[in-house]
């Protein structure tokens, strides 16, 4: 369970109660593998201390909380927007000594961080003979930010594994020994120094042996996806000599992308080592109904015949992950595959789990059934991967323009591939059994489901009005241009918007609330909790608490310091919509109709306006905008304002 970015897209914020609620979850479904690299950051800067670094060299390699990720990974170093707050590091730390003892506890093995090579950039003034190159650039981030430092591997140099038996000997000392399962990526989405066979083998048969050196049990347990992601750089040959270097028994493997981009089947089942079939499902945490029910209940079971028994589990490995939405039938599915040698019956599946999921309500009517059924025969059976291979995302997310929006396809497709008019079908079924049994106002599962339907049906309605607005706006097509027919699309793109903010405000639901988002990010800087007696200062725990909320805005943004991987992680939640998305496309509507050229892309004076705003909006405190607040919606809201917005878009709702 876990890709190594849910830390940071979905859990960067988490608290105990977040992480033992977390845990129970994965235990209920039979996890016994779940990844645990919470508080990474201590041991690393207590193992470089005493490897000679100084505290300003350590400072400015780690990354913020809201990038952790990208950092131990090798893609990101540094922070933009402040340093990374002691405080911080020893609360992660405190926090994964209760995760790991509540895995081990539930008869889990906790797969734990270790080494993996990455350093600060002053490791040669250092270490002068050190064998170490400077690692590839990633997505367009300046060099201030990337190119991470790489101490290799290499077999004529001791210092790696001098630095893996202390970070190993540390975290064993911190945490007990609990495990032998250690996650390391080298090359994820980072070029290998050369591409030659002998170092490739050389690479890996050296990192291996320093595992062994700290922990003779040591197992190398890798994420697949960088076969995938640079497939064209990791040819067959290269894949099988640098896992050649490592015996079988010594490494386990991801297949990170099995549902939509398996890679076992060209790399003859890796090679001999044991994998792991996985569902990666969403990037970013984007929030689309998504699933692949043919792929996620025969696919496994087609491997696990055709694997000549290399094949060793069922894995979750998603980006961004929130159990409580409606997705969470397809993690259920798939957990639940995974004690089936034959595919699971969707149709049983789905009654059953509509049954199980709705269970405290006096009465199911029957269409909770109906509603469950359409979406599993159509949002969730997903057959065409040349469109989409996980959720999808609305185009209200993206940065507006005249172009591009429309028809993208792959692990970021905007492309619905389901008749809306069936999905309006389907909600109609759902929302409507509340009026048979009203007790579902009251049911949290219902609450967030209808919630969550009422969004897509809301987001995907955003797809005809948008067009509309192009087309009419675009005074190069004669025959269709019309100003004031613009303005009328234009101003109920921005209504639809808002009103889609007020539902999602109305459901009360974390899951949906920026809001929510923020105050877990400022609560780490909680004086009672997680600083020292020393800086429980007004203006330290202000200082701290802005840094934490900066990063949570950024991440869901413009990821990076001006937009590096602009709308990568966007969402769709309360708040965001109306202070984020809303003003967006205010600008980009009144730039269009303004313009004196035709709507064929975003001028430069667009596109600064819109940069301008984007920055701004990372350093605002949420609170202090007139209509933004803490406070959730009170009881019964819900019920209210989806009666408001089907009365108010019988376009959209029917």
């Amino acid at each position: 369970m876990f890709n190594t970015v849910t830390f940071s897209y979905t859990a960067a914020f988490w608290t105990w109660d977040d992480w033992e609620l977390g845990l129970d979850w994965l235990a209920l479904r039979g996890v016994n593998l779940p990844l645990a690299w919470v508080g990474y950051e201590k041991i690393i800067i207590d193992m470089f201390l005493d490897a000679g670094f100084s505290q300003s060299d350590i400072a400015g390699f780690l990354s913020g909380p809201a990038f952790q990720a990208w950092n131990r990974f090798g893609n990101i170093q540094g922070s933009w927007g402040g340093e990374l707050p002691v405080s911080w590091i020893n609360g992660q730390f405190a926090l994964q000594k209760q995760i790991v003892a509540r895995m081990v506890e539930l008869g889990m093995t906790p797969v734990l961080p270790c080494f993996t090579g990455f350093v600060p950039r002053q490791i040669g003034s250092i270490y002068p003979n050190a064998s170490f190159v400077e690692g590839s650039a990633w997505s367009d981030f300046p060099t201030q930010y990337t190119n991470v430092t790489f101490l290799e591997p290499v077999s004529f140099d001791p210092l790696f594994t001098k630095l893996q038996k202390s970070f190993i000997a540390k975290q064993t000392a911190a945490l007990g020994n609990v495990s032998h399962v250690y996650t390391l990526d080298q090359y994820n989405k980072n070029n290998p120094y050369s591409g030659d066979l002998e170092y490739l083998q050389n690479v890996s048969s050296s990192t291996v042996a320093s595992l062994k050196a700290a922990d003779s049990s040591a197992v190398w347990l890798l994420q697949g996806w960088l076969f995938y992601s640079a497939a064209t750089s990791w040819t067959n040959d290269r894949i099988e000599a640098y896992l050649g270097g490592v015996d079988d028994s010594d490494m386990l493997i991801l297949d990170l992308f099995s549902g939509s981009q398996p890679q076992w089947q060209r790399t003859n089942n890796y090679y001999g080592k044991p994998w792991i079939w996985c569902q990666l499902h969403d990037y970013g945490g984007n929030m689309g109904l998504y699933g692949q029910l043919e792929n996620i209940t025969v696919k496994p079971v087609e491997a696990l015949a055709n694997s000549s028994s290399t094949m060793v589990g069922v894995g979750l490995t998603m980006e961004g992950q929130e159990p409580s939405t409606a997705n969470e039938v397809v993690y259920d599915m798939l957990l639940g595959q995974a004690w089936s040698k034959t595919p699971l019956d969707t149709n049983i599946y789905f009654r059953n789990w509509v049954t199980t999921r709705y269970h405290g309500v006096s009465s199911l009517p029957a269409g909770l059934y109906s509603a469950w059924d359409t979406l599993r025969q159509t949002v969730y059976n997903n057959t065409d991967l040349s469109i989409a291979t996980a959720v999808t995302k609305s185009i209200f997310e993206l940065k507006p323009n005249t172009t591009g929006l429309l028809n993208v396809t792959g692990h970021h497709s905007t492309t619905v591939q389901y008749d809306s008019a069936v999905l309006t079908g389907a909600w109609k079924d759902l929302y409507g059994a509340a009026t048979q049994e009203p007790s579902l106002w009251t049911d949290a599962a219902y609450v967030s489901d209808l919630s969550d339907i009422t969004r897509q049906v809301m987001a995907d309605a955003f797809y005809s009005l948008y067009p509309s607005f192009v087309t009419a706006a675009n005074s190069s097509l004669n025959s269709s241009y019309s100003p004031s027919a613009a303005a009328q699309a234009g101003n109920q793109m921005l209504t639809l918007l808002a009103d889609l903010d007020a539902v999602l405000a109305a459901s009360a639901q974390p899951q949906f609330s920026l809001a929510a988002w923020i105050a877990k990010a400022r609560a780490w800087a909680s004086p009672t909790t997680n600083l020292p007696p020393n800086a429980t200062n007004s203006s330290t725990i202000a200082r701290i608490a802005s840094f934490y909320e900066y990063n949570a805005r950024n991440q869901i943004t413009l990821w990076g310091p001006t937009g590096q991987i602009s709308d990568y992680a966007s969402k769709q939640w309360a708040g965001l919509i109306n202070s984020y998305y809303v003003p967006r496309w205010q600008r980009f509507i009144e730039y269009t109709l303004n313009s004196s050229t035709s709507a064929s892309g975003v001028n430069a004076a667009l596109s600064s306006s819109l940069l301008a705003f984007e920055e701004a909006w990372q350093l605002q405190t949420w609170g202090e905008a007139l209509g933004e607040s803490y406070a959730q919606t009170v009881s019964g809201g819900l019920q209210q304002e989806i009666a408001r917005v089907v009365s108010a878009w019988p376009s959209v709702f029917g």
